[in-house]
Order: structure tokens, then sequence, then C-alpha cells
């Protein structure tokens, strides 16, 4: 699901409804309560964010349990993107990409922590990630590489609805990734790009450290 509206994505832009993405992305569906434990809010807080993400399309009511009425996610994948020419809609995605950096980056200082105080995390520690890496690239191929990173992911999304397919030993992974064109560089050809304009032989890194990586909302 891509979104661009910009009304759409502020309603994303608050720390409790990204929290309850995130958490109705570990699960199949689960209530107003079960979401307020998880995020450690009241159920009433809860239940109003719960229906502001009804309102704007991202969740909807699950199966019901009796008496009990879970929600779900409408899509387990979802993207914000600006509108072309539309500031408004810029502004908003810029708005919201903000929050979610912010959001990681406080889980993955958390993350580092949980591993220098619990030897039990060094081998999965090693196993993970975290990696940077510079190249040019045309807009299309950009927007292709991110594609393609997002159907990496898909093999394992079956497995958040249907435990079966977890293989043994697998845990809840997480993944954050960017792509993004460096601001004031000129593009190979413009008539001043200079003369290292064109040098396609970038420095490519790839830094193993105690980061995690693996499959999103």
């Amino acid at each position: 699901m891509q979104v661009d509206d910009p009304a759409r994505i502020r309603a994303l832009a608050h720390p409790i409804r990204l929290a309850l993405l995130e958490m109705l992305g570990d699960v199949v569906d689960a209530t107003a309560t079960e979401c307020a434990e998880q995020v450690g809010e009241s159920v009433a807080s809860a239940s109003f964010h719960l229906r502001q993400l009804e309102k704007y399309g991202y969740i909807e009511r699950a199966e019901p349990r009796g008496r009990e009425k879970p929600w779900r996610l409408v899509a387990r994948q979802w993207g914000a993107a600006p509108a072309p020419g539309n500031a408004d809609s810029v502004a908003s995605v810029l708005g919201l990409a903000g929050l979610v950096v912010d959001r990681e980056h406080a889980r993955l200082r958390g993350y580092f922590d949980a591993v220098g105080r619990d030897t039990a995390e060094h081998e999965w520690a090693g196993s993970s990630m975290v990696g940077t890496s510079s190249f040019w690239a045309t807009r299309d191929e950009l927007a292709a590489l991110g594609e393609q990173i997002v159907a990496l992911v898909e093999p394992f999304t079956g497995r958040i609805g249907d435990p079966s397919l977890r293989p043994e030993g697998a845990r809840l992974v997480r993944m954050f990734a960017t792509l993004n064109a460096e601001p004031g560089s000129v593009p190979t050809g413009a008539p001043d790009a200079g003369p290292d304009a064109t040098n396609t032989d970038e420095t490519d890194t790839d830094e193993r450290t105690t980061d995690e990586a693996g499959a999103q909302s």
C-alpha cells in the first residue's frame, strides 16, 4: 500500500500510532486491550488511536473472537511517498520519515545496550549488520533498488500469521533501511557536473556490528 495523501500521512505521524502499527505487524490480530498492554498505553488511549488508524485506512476489524473484536492490518507492507509537485505531501512525508528515524534510532540504541548486557545475544549480534554504501544511480534505478529490497523480505512475511512456517530457532527480526540521493550532488551529464561526475567507482563499505536486520510493517 502506497500513500501520498497528506492527511493520511499526517495521521501516521504519532508515536503511539506507529507503535500500534508495528505491534499489529507482529501478530495476526489483536484487541485494543492487547494493543494497550504491548505499547504501554491505557485501553482508552489505544482505542482512540486504533480508531484513527481505521479512519485513514490502515487497519480494519478482524474476525470476532466471541465477544472480542480484534484489529488487523489492511496491508502488511505500506509506504508513504510524496505526490509530485505537492508541497504539503512532501512536508507530510518528511515529517513522518523523521519520526520513523527517531524511533528506529532509539530502538537500535536499546538493542546495542541489550547486547552489551547479555552475552547470550553475542552470537546473534554476529549475524546482524549495520551497512553503509555509496554509489551512482538514476532515479529509476534507485526506485527499483528499493522495490528489490522489499521483495527480499516478502518470503519471510508469511511467518507472522502462521507460526508453523517459522523454522526452529527463528526469532522476530527488525529491518530499518534508507535509500536517498545525496542532496546537492550534480547528476551525471549535467552541464556543471565537473570532471568527477561520471566516476562510478565509489567506495562501498559494509560495516558489520551489532545491528538487527530482517523483515517489517
